[in-house]
């Protein structure tokens, strides 16, 4: 009797063994889930790695391996073109993690302004969705996954609750790190020129301008007078390098650098999909960037 007591127990409750399962459509929330959550979630990832942000669609295989997701988590701003029809699918599941958050003009060169939005109503990328290289609101964000989560499961509330602080205090050692090797790059040379509109919100929070090929997604190719204008600007900024991204490295980058001498760059990850998590991303930008303008 007293072998089959455990047994026995399980039966008796079967949902308390039970983590919560969500499903991410970004590749950087599958980490984020997982520091927060730990044994207490299940991550089903519909993205992977090679997806193209700005254009996947769920299959519906997506979401039978979705299936029973008490929520699905997806990064807002406008950067999922089919967010709607998501949304008829899976209901009040549906969480746009940047929903909240403040966010940046796209297009700006240096820009600092902050604008409300809301949702599928920036699906022109009006608005820049790239907000999670600002590690300021990637803290913000973790907090409001784990208010997320405990709602999902209130049962561990408190634990979502305290992972939160616990990653959030490793995000402000990580955004202090950031700092100090940035400083590290003189200043006149705080130059970041990038394969798409993808690091603004790093270019703002850490004082660099920023000077894209392409819009904010890579289908925004520049016309022949724009392409001149942009040749124009990096030489007169005397831009030192030009970066590609890890998931995109357009013909027109080796034009570039053939027509004005500026070299590439190491490749930079735009969306965490090759780094594996959210520190690893931005260590390998910072390092790369550090180590290449320096």
């Amino acid at each position: 009797m007293f072998r089959l007591l455990p047994f026995l127990l399980a039966l008796a409750s079967p949902l308390a063994a039970q983590p919560l399962k969500v499903a991410v459509l970004h590749p950087l929330f599958n980490d984020l889930v997982s520091q927060l959550g730990g044994d207490q979630v299940e991550v089903i990832d519909l993205v992977g790695e090679d997806s193209d942000l700005h254009h996947f669609e769920p299959t519906a295989a997506d979401l039978r391996k979705a299936q029973g997701a008490r929520l699905f988590l997806v990064s807002g701003m406008g950067l999922e073109a089919n967010l709607s029809a998501l949304r008829d699918i899976v209901g009040d599941r549906l969480f746009e993690v940047g929903a909240s958050l403040p966010a940046r003009s796209g297009g700006c060169t240096d820009c600092d302004h902050d604008h409300a939005h809301d949702g599928d109503a920036h699906a022109e990328h009006s608005i820049d969705p790239h907000w999670w290289h600002s590690i300021d609101l990637y803290r913000r964000a973790a907090g409001a996954v784990a208010e997320a989560l405990a709602k999902a499961d209130p049962s561990n509330a408190e634990t979502f609750r305290a992972n939160a602080l616990t990653y959030r205090a490793r995000l402000d050692e990580l955004e202090r790190w950031a700092r100090r090797q940035v400083a590290r790059i003189p200043p006149a040379r705080r130059q970041l020129a990038t394969a798409h509109d993808a690091f603004g919100y790093l270019c703002r929070d850490l004082g660099f301008t920023s000077h894209p090929v392409q819009g904010l997604n890579r289908e925004q190719i520049p016309d022949p007078v724009t392409l001149a204008g942009l040749i124009k600007r990096l030489k007169s900024e005397q831009v030192p390098a030009l970066f590609p991204e890890n998931k995109s490295n357009p013909k027109i980058l080796s034009a570039l650098t053939s027509d004005t001498g500026i070299r590439l760059g190491p490749p930079l990850d735009v969306d965490g999909s090759t780094s594996g998590s959210y520190e690893a991303m931005i260590r390998h930008n910072i390092n790369a960037i550090v180590k290449t303008l320096r």
